[in-house]
């Protein structure tokens, strides 16, 4: 069992995910890696960090099934030790279509995935972490998504309304906790390169809108995953309840 501080990043394997895991691994935490599909990926980002001195494992969940959550969290438990950082990262989205397209399917399993999943991911970090617990405090830090405010409409109607839940979700917990030990924040990135695009339907998506973001580019996850480890440190020590934009001045 580590002896350093306890992360768990879910969607640990790739984009944003992995690069939070990799810079919190440098700056001395023990990380796990969540992943649903894609071992090898999680387990390559595992020997990255491993390679440089870091401590990290890979650890297979579907976080929309609460039973899966529970064993994760045991898992981490058992090998890491208790978490004293979340990074609520985990999504999904589905091909780009208007919202007459849609079934119900469709948006319950963006549901299940961004916002049931994030919230009971919290669930058993809150009781690790709060002082209610008698446990020793700690950080969550959700990622949203510009989405939540612009609304992705002909595209992701279904994913923004999901972030904008995550927002909603970040504010309530955050009051909630808040002296009980535990800080809740989120970063909101704009367009990032990521895969996460190709699996909407256009993986060129950022160099195509990238024009409407003043800084006329599109982000890396490293930029987003310095946001969330600024706000999981003691650096931001007196913000809970805020939403980071990580979106180019968009």
């Amino acid at each position: 069992m580590s002896q350093l501080p306890v992360m768990i990043v879910t969607g640990g394997a790739r984009g944003i995910g992995a690069a939070t895991a990799k810079l919190a691994a440098a700056r001395g935490y023990a990380v796990c890696i969540n992943y649903q599909h894609g071992r090898d990926a999680a387990e390559q980002v595992v020997n990255d960090i491993t390679s440089r001195s870091g401590h990290a494992v890979a650890i297979q969940a579907d976080i929309s099934s609460e039973p899966s959550v529970v064993a994760l969290y045991q898992q981490v438990d058992a090998r890491l030790g208790k978490v004293s950082a979340l990074v609520n990262n985990a999504a999904t989205l589905e091909p780009q279509m208007r919202l007459d397209a849609m079934d119900a399917a469709r948006i319950e399993r963006i549901f299940a995935v961004n916002v049931l999943g994030s919230m009971i991911c919290a669930r058993e970090a809150v009781r690790r972490m709060s002082t209610r617990h008698n446990g020793p405090g700690g950080a969550i830090v959700n990622v949203s998504s510009a989405a939540s405010k612009y609304g992705s409409p002909g595209e992701y109607l279904d994913y923004a309304a999901s972030k904008g839940a995550i927002d909603t979700f970040t504010l309530g917990l955050a009051k909630e906790v808040a002296e009980e030990g535990i800080r809740v924040n989120a970063v909101r990135p704009g367009h990032i390169y990521t895969e996460m695009h190709a699996k909407g339907g256009e993986p060129n998506r950022v160099d195509r809108v990238k024009s409407l973001v003043p800084m006329q580019r599109g982000g890396q996850p490293e930029e987003v995953a310095q946001a969330i480890l600024w706000l999981l440190s003691e650096e931001a020590s007196y913000v809970t309840g805020s939403i980071v934009d990580v979106s180019g001045g968009r």
